[in-house]
Formats: C-alpha cells, sequence, structure tokens
C-alpha cells in the first residue's frame, strides 16, 4: 500500500504547499510514483507549482519529472450530510486510483476546517504540521498560560488529529507518525522563539509527536515557484538560475528534511 502523507494545519501562511512541493520532489528524485491530492480548492498552489513547472519544461526543452494529479473539489450538494458524504467519497475514490500506481501519496490541505480536511487526516500515514515560531501558531496545537507559561490543553487542531489518529487505532491501521515542524525560522533566535521551543518540547511529549526544523524565511522559495523548480533543479552547474552560496544553505535544510521523513537524499 502507498505510503500517504498529509501537510495539515487549520492556520493558512504556515508554508504547507511550499514543503508538500519539496516533498514531491524528493520522492520523484528518488524514483517510483508518486500521487498529489491538492484540497485547497481555492488557492491550487500545489497545482499551479506543477502547471508552471510543465510550461517551464515545454520553453526549455528540458524534461522534467511530474507526479501523477487527482483533483478533489468540495460537495456542491445544498443538503449539508450529502455534502459531506460526497466528499468522503470523492476523496477516498482519488487516494483509492493513485495506490494503484503510486508507492507514495502527499496531500496538501488548506489552511481551514473542512469536511475534506478533517476525513485526509485519517489517511495520514505521516502527519506534517508545519508552525512559524509565535505563539499566534502555537495556539491552534494548545493553550498556554501567560502568566506562568504552562501549558493549560490541546486547542482546536490538536483535538482534530487526536480524533483522527483515535479512528485508525479503531480501524487496526498503523498509528500516525505526527510531525510538527517549525518553519519559516529567522536567522536570528529571538527570546519569543526559545519561548516557543520549550513549549512544544513539552507539548510533544503529552501529545505524541515528533519536533522538526522546517525551512528558514529564504526569498529563494518564492522566486522558484513561477517556474516550477525547487532546489532539487539546481547545481552550481546548473543553467536554470543563477546559483549561490543562500542555495546550499537552503538545500541543507532540505537534506534535513528528507532525513527526518526516512527519504534517501544521497543524491539530493
Amino acid at each position: 500500500m502507498a505510503q500517504t502523507i498529509v501537510l495539515g494545519n487549520e492556520k493558512g501562511g504556515c508554508g504547507k504547499s511550499t514543503i508538500a512541493i519539496h516533498i514531491v520532489a524528493l520522492l520523484l528524485r528518488n524514483g517510483g510514483g508518486v500521487g498529489v491530492v491538492d484540497l485547497d480548492a481555492r488557492q491550487q498552489s500545489l497545482v499551479r507549482f506543477f502547471e508552471n513547472r510543465e510550461r517551464f519544461a515545454e520553453r526549455r526543452g528540458t524534461p522534467l519529472v511530474m507526479p501523477t494529479f487527482q483533483t478533489v473539489s468540495p460537495s456542491e450538494e445544498r443538503d449539508r450530510v450529502c455534502a459531506e458524504e460526497e466528499d468522503r467519497t470523492a476523496l477516498t475514490t482519488a487516494i483509492s486510483e493513485l495506490r494503484q500506481t503510486c508507492q507514495y501519496i502527499v496531500i496538501d490541505t488548506p489552511g481551514a476546517s473542512t469536511v475534506l480536511t478533517e476525513y485526509a487526516h485519517r489517511f495520514a500515514d505521516v502527519l506534517l504540521t508545519p508552525i512559524n515560531d509565535s505563539f499566534v501558531d502555537f495556539d491552534m496545537l494548545a493553550r498556554v498560560n501567560a502568566a506562568n507559561g504552562e501549558i493549560e490543553g490541546p486547542s482546536v487542531y490538536s483535538r482534530a488529529v487526536w480524533d483522527s489518529r483515535q479512528w485508525r487505532v479503531e480501524k487496526n491501521l498503523q498509528p500516525t507518525d505526527w510531525i510538527v515542524m517549525r518553519n519559516r525560522i529567522a536567522s536570528l533566535e529571538a527570546r519569543n522563539q526559545r519561548r516557543v521551543r520549550k513549549s512544544l518540547d513539552r507539548l510533544a511529549a503529552r501529545m505524541g509527536f515528533r519536533i522538526a526544523m522546517g525551512f528558514s524565511e529564504r526569498v529563494i522559495f518564492r522566486e522558484l515557484f513561477l517556474n516550477g523548480l525547487t532546489l532539487l533543479d539546481l547545481s552550481p552547474a546548473s543553467k536554470m538560475v543563477r546559483f549561490s552560496l543562500s542555495h546550499v544553505a537552503a538545500r541543507q535544510e532540505l537534506r534535513d528534511l528528507a532525513k527526518e521523513l526516512g527519504i534517501g537524499f544521497d543524491t539530493v
């Protein structure tokens, strides 16, 4: 059965799509079929990225590896119960079709709570939750006492993840490996970042997730989007874009991500 990796966080702006893009690129680089489901019907950042990639390959006459896509849009049924059932059926069908040819499936979810998002978490063999180093993002995971910094209890997203993990237990499925990623990290660590890190350490033991380092705030990730390229497409000898020392540092972060996910990275 294909391994399913879900990018999830009900808060937008945490870098889910950027990370999803690079995970797909890592998996494609290592061979085997990769399927992609973009559940963000409004922004469709993942879909747009690979459309840009196709156009870039056509302009340059350079073949670039591509994943297999399945599109799942929210139901337009007016009846809420019927709409939810249609959403679940559509997602189940899309994943079932991808499993026939793909070793990996990557699902990118929107920064909102939807039926599709909730149901996608049930399929997660690996759940990757990026958060910015701030208590605004941390608040999606847990409530913190402002006076003493103690964690008072899980917040809305943590409870949703807990429910999906319990569902997998009841279905005798492999437990979800939940990884919370500190993403868009500033180059200079501030006092607030240290407080967030300590709170994450305490919460990890209670909620059963692992902590990983994500990507620093770099312009390169935004620049490459228009051409549908990733750091894996670049090298000092590459003529696609101008290579710099910033690329070297960013590639090391990508190596670290690959190692955290158990993806081969000798060729990265």
